[in-house]
């Protein structure tokens, strides 16, 4: 059968594009289809903007910390319909830059919510195409829980639209989106409280790092409340929320802000008229191909629930591109050793296993710890510390995971996760002259073991 084209893709974020731009370089005649935005998720309402939020929210210290070095400041002021438009500015310029790349690919782009009629057959915008192979790369969307006054609360997509900065705000939930968010709030003014049902935040991160931020969020007076959660949310007449908690205590705020879990973005997709089968969390079951049970259909990305993150699944699409139009450049995607910062303020960096995890899986391990104060705060009254940590086997000498809290720690630990790809030893380590003086050079200079 002839078909209209190798390859359409449904959804135009990160992996979808990735996927299309290769197939299409590898000679595929590629179609994607996006009813919302260019770019998805991340570019939109995700990791660009916040990231741009969180640069913003990081002045403060920075103006507080300059009496240090000699500078003497004026009243600094903050003025969020700023930040937004210029933010708005940046993801319409990277929202052009998607489509030039799509096009400049020679990908067909159709800009209208795509239906699947059959395993072979897509339709938008009334017209009906086939293909030999259709991609599911949806992403997700942010759930707040269905609980009394519900639509009083916001979630992530809302947030960065925000006509005014909300004087005094509420996070709900546990993960890295809140801790970013409550430190975004915090940083620009608002009054913050962070809320989390859980004992502690950041639930599979290693526990040395998730306390550090606990103790470093705390310095900096943020509120935190754990081991409790929301019953329902009242609007006042003067527009306030009364939140009332579970426990039967009473919060007031200006903005609820819930960050509590993503589901895989499916309404309206037709998949009941396919094969296709969803997992047990609603998540599209895939192999490790990204099949689906209709072996016409793919599926990568947050649509699948596996690693949530950009850059995995930029690898998954350009995976599907290759076994399916270059398969001699195929390789499967790996994941293991996946670098992941978090943006909360201190930042977090890390990368392989937590301490925990190396343990579980029966590695006798050394740690290396070293807590510190950074050397620009030397000269100022911030009491932050930043942690670095290694989690080593005992007896092969192997670096199972490293890990930070602390300024730039992102942008360190990739580095670092190409040492820990390529079976860096501690030895490695230590044989491996620092650059001083920096923060980063303290990976290289901890010599003895917790507890040694």
């Amino acid at each position: 059968m002839a078909y209209d084209f190798d390859l359409y893709v449904i959804g135009a974020g990160s992996g979808g594009v990735r996927s299309a731009r290769f197939a299409a370089g590898f000679g595929a005649k590629v179609a994607v289809a996006e009813s919302r935005y260019l770019g998805g998720t991340c570019v939109n309402v995700g990791c660009v903007p916040k990231k741009l939020l969180v640069y913003g929210a990081h002045f403060a210290e920075d103006f507080e910390q300059a009496q240090g070095f000699g500078w003497t400041l004026g009243d600094a002021s903050f003025d969020w319909p700023t930040l937004i438009a210029n933010k708005d500015r940046e993801i319409h310029r990277l929202n052009g830059i998607y489509r030039n790349l799509l096009v400049n690919s020679g990908v067909t782009l159709h800009e209208g919510h795509a239906k699947l009629i059959d395993p072979h057959q897509v339709e938008v915008n009334g017209q009906r195409y086939t293909a030999k192979h259709i991609l599911i790369a949806t992403g997700g969307w942010p759930q707040i829980p269905d609980i009394p006054g519900r639509e009083h609360a916001i979630s992530s997509n809302e947030a960065f639209f925000l006509k005014e900065l909300p004087k005094r705000v509420l996070v709900v939930g546990g993960g890295y989106i809140a801790v970013e968010f409550a430190g975004i709030f915090h940083g620009l003014g608002a009054d913050t409280t962070l809320l989390y049902r859980g004992e502690l935040f950041l639930r599979g991160f290693d526990g040395a790092v998730r306390k550090h931020l606990q103790e470093e969020l705390t310095k900096r007076g943020m509120n935190l409340q754990f081991n409790s959660d929301i019953k329902r949310i009242d609007k006042q007449a003067d527009g306030s929320l009364s939140v009332t908690l579970k426990d039967g205590r009473e919060l007031v705020a200006d903005c609820v802000f819930y960050a509590t879990g993503r589901r895989p973005m499916l309404d309206n997709l037709g998949l009941e008229n396919t094969g296709v089968k969803l997992d047990e969390r609603g998540f599209v079951e895939v192999d490790e191909q990204y099949q689906s049970a209709e072996p016409s259909i793919l599926a990568i990305g947050d649509v699948i629930g596996r690693v949530q993150l950009t850059p995995v699944a930029l690898a998954e699409g350009m995976a599907v591109a290759r076994r399916l139009f270059k398969p001699e450049q195929y390789r499967p995607v790996d994941y293991r050793m996946i670098p992941t910062a978090v943006f909360s303020l201190p930042n977090i960096g890390t990368v392989g296993l937590t301490e925990e995890q190396a343990r579980e899986e029966g590695h006798e391990v050394q740690i290396f710890e070293s807590r510190f104060r950074p050397m620009k705060l030397t000269l100022t009254e911030c009491q932050e510390r930043t942690l670095m940590k290694l989690v080593v086997d005992a007896k092969t000498d192997k670096v199972l995971g490293c890990h930070m809290v602390g300024p730039d720690a992102g942008e360190i630990v990739q580095g670092l996760a190409i040492a820990l790809k390529a079976g860096a030893t501690k030895r490695d380590f230590d044989e491996t002259i620092g650059v001083h003086p920096t923060a980063a050079e303290e990976f290289v200079t901890m010599r003895t073991p917790v507890g040694a």
